[in-house]
């Protein structure tokens, strides 16, 4: 394994590294303006939410590495303290991407990059309005964390108000709590940053859902049985949701399967043969979700 100490590596290199390992990172695209009125609109990958009571969202413009100058969006955030983040999905990235261009102060980046300017409700900054999602926000403040080349600014901001594109929502019966649409996770394309030049596309193709821990404790993976935590077979991630029940399942004499049946009757004569495919099944069924039919395979072994 390579180990680096931080600090006796070049400001750019530790960029590069922490940039590839810590991804992907949301993209915060933000319309900012100044006491001039003069409109700015710039992504920022080193973004994310840190409360939703109060709804607070944090993101930083970092001083340049190379030549420790500032961003028009940290000065204007610190004369006009309000900020509309604007949420990237894949139709818009390629432009997005033109707008982190380092045009001359007072340029609109609007209109380089062909983007729509829509007017805000509480805040100065325009939104996008090509974006599906945008935060209204209102700065709280300003935490440099350095003075050199690489250092962040955070820019702690309050969402006062959030816009989502109707194209988006569930359109499932369910809701909120308070009776509002839901967001269709898999209907916003959103795209994040990775490291160099790398982006990540979110969409059907690639989510996947991993259940809460039960309300109750799970039993936790010391628990498991000896041959099914030292399993050759199945991995970390199998052994997390089996151990992700509340109490050692028993066997239940209605489940019938005719591949478990098979298995025992072929391998009868083979105990540790059998163990082996029991577990090859029961992560075969583990990795497609069904975690109770995996208990009643490896539980056939009992």
């Amino acid at each position: 394994m390579l180990t680096l100490n931080l600090k006796d590596i070049k400001p750019a290199d530790v960029q590069n590294y922490l940039q590839h390992a810590i991804a992907p990172r949301p993209i915060c695209f933000a319309s900012t303006i100044d006491k001039a009125g003069q409109v700015n609109l710039s992504p920022f990958s080193f973004f994310y939410l840190f409360s939703s009571n109060p709804p607070v969202v944090i993101f930083s413009p970092a001083r340049r590495v190379r030549d420790n100058t500032t961003k028009h969006t940290l000065q204007n955030v610190l004369e006009v303290p309000e900020v509309v983040i604007n949420m990237v999905d894949y139709d818009m990235v390629q432009q997005t991407s033109l707008a982190s261009c380092e045009f001359a102060k007072g340029t609109n980046e609007f209109i380089k990059a062909g983007f729509t300017e829509e007017k805000a409700t509480l805040v100065s900054p325009p939104m996008v309005k090509e974006s599906k999602v945008k935060l209204e926000c209102k700065v709280l403040e300003v935490k440099p964390l350095g003075t050199e080349g690489g250092a962040g600014n955070l820019v702690i901001c309050e969402v006062l108000c959030m816009h989502i594109d109707e194209s988006i929502l569930d359109a499932d019966p369910s809701t909120t709590a308070q009776g509002l649409p839901k967001i269709d996770q898999t209907k916003l394309h959103l795209v994040a940053r990775l490291g160099g030049d790398w982006y990540a596309k979110i969409d059907g193709t690639n989510l996947f859902k991993v259940a809460k821990p039960n309300t109750q404790l799970g039993i936790g993976i010391d628990a498991l049985p000896e041959s099914i935590r030292k399993s050759t077979i199945l991995t970390g991630n199998n052994l997390g949701q089996l151990a992700n029940v509340h109490e050692m399942p028993f066997v239940d004499p209605a489940f019938y399967d005719d591949r478990l049946k098979n298995i025992i009757q072929y391998y009868s004569i083979n105990p540790d043969e059998m163990d082996k495919e029991l577990h090859r099944y029961a992560k075969e069924l583990l990795d497609a979700g069904k975690e109770s039919e995996a208990w009643q395979v490896l539980l056939a072994d009992y």
